[in-house]
């Protein structure tokens, strides 16, 4: 496997049934689907009438999304047992969103995320969505609609490529960062420039630094880089209820290293990197039920 593809574990097709026994019965009912094409994956989320997830999948995007769109598709409705002809509605959403060609809408990150995660964890102020290639902070209000929102696209530095090209630096699988952190803080990245922070560690390496040190300054740099992304829309997050989606949620110590600069505990949803496409999943289902009234 490149390692562009690290973050979606190995190549591997990680898929989410809840309930199994209930799903047979619910297998013939009207369901949605959610579709979340990102620059490392390719996320889907297939949900039925009454709000249920049947099914999540999360592929590798690969240099063909419309081909990891049809893969994601298959997983889930294998993974639920419900056939094609089942499905309602699809939004799609992520940056290959208008790649999908049978779908109700496509649906901005920011709105799908908010959406999702408000359906998941009702309450929440502050989002934050450290993705593949860019991150997200989002101050939502009471019924989960964004308030404002602040985004990092135009430099993959703070997101889950720059930690797939530290990883490689150090000889490791992406995957490995959080238990290699050691929970040091006496080094410091001086640039959070993927380009020149693979310099720095390469020398860092060079000169004998500890793996376990390095890791922990990695992360800490992306948690500065996060923090000054969610300063911009709200200045005293650490007040409020802070949440975290995308695939680097899965990264414990970054996490951890964020809620020290915020100053407040972050809570991540059981598989953050499919908030988003629930969120579609659940807009598909308004969008079909509006239409047929």
């Amino acid at each position: 496997m490149g390692d562009r593809f690290r973050l979606v574990e190995m190549l591997t097709i990680r898929t989410q049934q809840t309930q199994p026994t209930q799903q047979t019965k619910e297998s013939d009912s009207l369901n949605f689907l959610g579709i979340d094409i990102g620059s490392l994956s390719c996320d889907a989320v297939l949900i039925n009438d009454r709000q249920r997830v049947l099914a999540a999948a999360v592929v590798p995007t690969g240099a063909r999304n419309i081909a990891a769109v049809q893969r994601a598709r298959r997983e889930v409705l294998h993974s639920a047992g419900c056939a094609e002809e089942s499905i309602g509605g699809v939004v799609s959403t992520g940056y290959g969103r208008n790649r999908v060609a049978d779908r109700l809408a496509a649906v901005t990150e920011i709105t799908c995320h908010a959406r999702g995660i408000h359906h998941l964890l009702p309450g929440i102020d502050v989002l934050i969505d450290i993705g593949g290639q860019d991150s997200k902070a989002m101050r939502l209000d009471r019924d989960g609609r964004v308030r404002d929102f602040a985004m990092n696209d135009k430099c993959a530095a703070g997101t889950g490529r720059f930690l797939e090209v530290m990883a490689r630096a150090l000889e490791t699988d992406v995957d490995r960062l959080a238990a290699l952190d050691d929970g040091s803080d006496h080094l410091r990245l001086s640039s959070t420039c993927t380009v020149f922070a693979e310099s720095e560690v390469v020398s860092l390496i060079a000169e004998g630094a500890d793996t376990g040190s390095i890791v922990s300054a990695l992360h800490r740099a992306v948690a500065a880089r996060t923090l000054a992304l969610v300063k911009r829309v709200c200045p005293h997050a650490g007040s409020f209820k802070v949440c975290m989606s995308g695939g680097v949620a899965h990264n414990r110590a970054v996490v951890k290293a964020l809620g020290r600069l915020l100053a407040c505990g972050i809570r991540v949803p059981p598989q953050p990197d499919t908030v988003g496409a629930l969120g579609a999943a659940l807009i598909a289902r308004e969008k079909y039920h509006a239409s047929t009234r």
